[in-house]
């Protein structure tokens, strides 16, 4: 398994509110130091991919990048579908959660965790 760390450009980024609502869930879940964040995609949904996007460790094939002070995993073979994408979280009356603004979509789901290529 490669130990190498990518911190220059990492294939996603984070708003503002995404990085404090990060860094809030790490501190109330107690997450350890040997977990990151992952992110990345896998088939199913209503557009055909899901959006993966929480903390685990690094396994196989995972490139690992610091992002905004956060440590993310993502599988080198996913970089082709989330490159460019950035995520963010809204805290408002009409939506709450993480949303995923993904330029490589072709279309999107209603509910914006379901994407197609």
């Amino acid at each position: 398994m490669s130990t190498a760390v990518e911190t220059e450009t990492g294939p996603v980024t984070f708003t503002e509110g995404a990085v404090k609502e990060l860094f809030k869930l790490k501190d109330q879940q107690e997450i350890g130091e040997d977990f990151g964040l992952r992110v990345g995609v896998e088939g199913g949904g209503c557009s055909g991919m899901n959006y993966i996007l929480g903390f685990d460790q690094k396994k196989d094939g995972d490139q690992e990048y610091i992002i905004n002070d956060i440590k993310v995993f993502m599988h080198k073979a996913h970089g082709l579908y989330l490159v460019g994408m950035q995520i963010d979280f809204q805290d408002g009356l009409n939506a709450r959660g993480f949303t995923f603004n993904n330029p490589n979509a072709a279309s999107t789901c209603g509910c914006g965790t379901s994407f197609s290529v």
